[in-house]
């Protein structure tokens, strides 16, 4: 209950049914998602002040997603709340609830005493810090208001140390996908031995619902006959599946051939590939040649004759998006390459500085240049250009597509305001995204480019996601269906024996 001059007395007004309940919000909620104050349906909001505090703090990280989304968060408050009567006792929202913002009696007024708060310092006894002092709040709006009252944060310690202390705690929901997006990669359609024929010759065959089952535009399909015959295909809507579209090879300029080798990459250069695509998800573990297929298949197509793509942009989160770089000297590049690091790797794969020679050839024409030298036929060379050495540093070969500006190191910290076109984009590590990260991401994507979101959903570092909040799966579930966008998922690991098994077992 608070006071204001005049003796009027007010305190939160907060509905009371049986339905109805009170959810208080942590920080981190409102900066995952600023709107999320408008996605509680017809349950009352409360906002503890400290939480103002801490938002307070954060909104001067000019650079960073974080500062944004709390300038945010206050322009809101502002247009909700316009005078402290209106916060301290509490406004209906357009969704039929009400917001608050809490002030915890039991920390300002030192007689004020509870059964809830005397538990609280038993089992918690620093209040200093800013999560502590809004389980505190929490637990005063359980104790003071009759509806049943939950703390909603993402931070997963303080949702156990609510619980300890008889606090009903739990994650941030509403952009999180359904429960068991652990989906199978493809489909097996059965067809009849005639059927696979037919699709072999015609490229296309019409499916029938009761044998396929439900199916979602450019979903990837395995068709099989009794026989055990198999061949790979694309829905492609209206019942209709085709034949996949796979070159021989792709090759990255004066690079090695690269080609699928199992059913599943068969799929993922498809629509790598398929100019009508310009959204892809791919989840797949370590090893799965999630990276190396992707940057083939988008330098073959930026740099081949007909150049369907300007250029190929590069990026993975730096721990987060908008976390600064930092002061560190040097290039952006050179600033960026140890987070592209596994990129520079695929790169030196893709196009070695020595391209890979016959070993029945190499004895013999070493051994022939080395007597050429000997008789004074073939001058000595300088070791150091000849092992393609250029001020005392190795000249890669991709280094000159990044010269040219065909091959590009983007940082996501930089991309608000950016209007990305004609480039092939390819986005790592991004289940480490939230999902409004993501859509900033994509939204900056123009007309004739293609963007690819890959990563793996069990891999993740950043405390604020999980495998069914992150911005990669959130991506693929909303966009699942549409025409321009495709999933793939890689299960098989192709990089060495070791790292399936690692992958798999440890």
């Amino acid at each position: 209950m608070e006071h204001l001059s005049g003796g009027i007395t007010l305190q939160p007004q907060l509905k009371v049914t049986g339905k109805v309940k009170t959810f208080v919000l942590d920080t981190n909620v409102l900066l995952h998602d600023p709107q999320s104050i408008f996605k509680f349906e017809d349950n009352n909001l409360a906002i503890p002040v400290e939480v103002l505090e801490e938002l307070d703090a954060i909104k001067s990280e000019q650079s960073t997603e974080r500062g944004r989304n709390a300038r945010r968060v206050h322009r809101i408050l502002q247009e909700l709340l316009p005078d402290s009567r209106a916060m301290l006792e509490g406004v209906q929202l357009p969704n039929g609830g009400t917001l608050s913002v809490i002030i915890n009696r039991y920390l300002v007024e030192e007689n004020e005493v509870s059964p809830a708060m005397q538990r609280l310092r038993a089992v918690i006894p620093d209040l200093s810090k800013k999560d502590n002092r809004i389980i505190a709040c929490a637990l005063f709006v359980q104790e003071t208001f009759p509806p049943p009252t939950i703390l909603v944060t993402k931070d997963v310690n303080v949702q156990l140390k609510a619980r300890a202390v008889g606090l009903e705690s739990q994650d941030y929901l509403n952009d999180k996908v359904p429960e068991n997006p652990d989906e199978d990669s493809y489909q097996r359609i059965p067809l009849s031995v005639y059927e696979l024929q037919r699709f072999a010759s015609e490229g296309a065959l019409e499916l029938e619902t009761e044998r396929s089952g439900p199916l979602v535009v450019n979903e990837y399909l395995l068709l099989v006959s009794p026989e055990g015959k198999t061949m790979p295909a694309r829905y492609h809507g209206s019942g209709m599946a085709r034949r996949l579209r796979l070159p021989d090879f792709v090759k990255a300029p004066g690079g090695i051939p690269v080609r699928a080798r199992n059913l599943e990459q068969q799929f993922f250069m498809d629509a790598l590939l398929d100019e009508g695509i310009s959204l892809i998800t791919c989840f797949g573990k370590a090893g799965t040649g999630k990276t190396l297929l992707s940057t083939a298949c988008a330098l073959h197509q930026a740099c081949d004759e007909h150049g369907r793509y300007e250029g190929v942009a590069i990026s993975r989160p730096v721990i987060a998006l908008g976390k600064d770089i930092g002061f560190l000297p040097g290039s952006l590049e050179e600033k960026m390459r140890p987070w592209l690091q596994p990129y520079y790797d695929a790169l030196e794969v893709l196009m070695p500085s020595k391209p890979p020679k016959e070993p029945q050839f190499i004895g013999k024409k070493a051994s022939k240049k080395r007597k050429m030298k000997e008789d004074g036929l073939l001058p000595m060379s300088n070791p150091a250009l000849a092992n393609g050495h250029v001020n005392g540093a190795v000249a890669k070969p991709y280094e000159r597509l990044i010269r040219n500006g065909m091959l590009e190191i983007e940082a996501l910290c930089f991309i608000r305001g950016r209007s990305i076109a004609r480039r092939f984009f390819i986005l790592d590590e991004a289940q480490q995204l939230t999902p409004h990260e993501v859509k900033t991401i994509i939204t900056r994507i123009s007309e004739g480019s293609k963007i690819v979101l890959i990563g793996d959903p069990a891999q993740i570092d950043n405390p604020y996601v999980d495998s069914r909040s992150n911005g990669l799966v959130y991506c693929h579930n909303r966009m699942k269906g549409q025409p321009i966008a495709a999933h793939i998922k890689l299960t098989k690991g192709e990089r060495s024996k070791l790292a399936e098994l690692a992958a798999d077992l440890l």
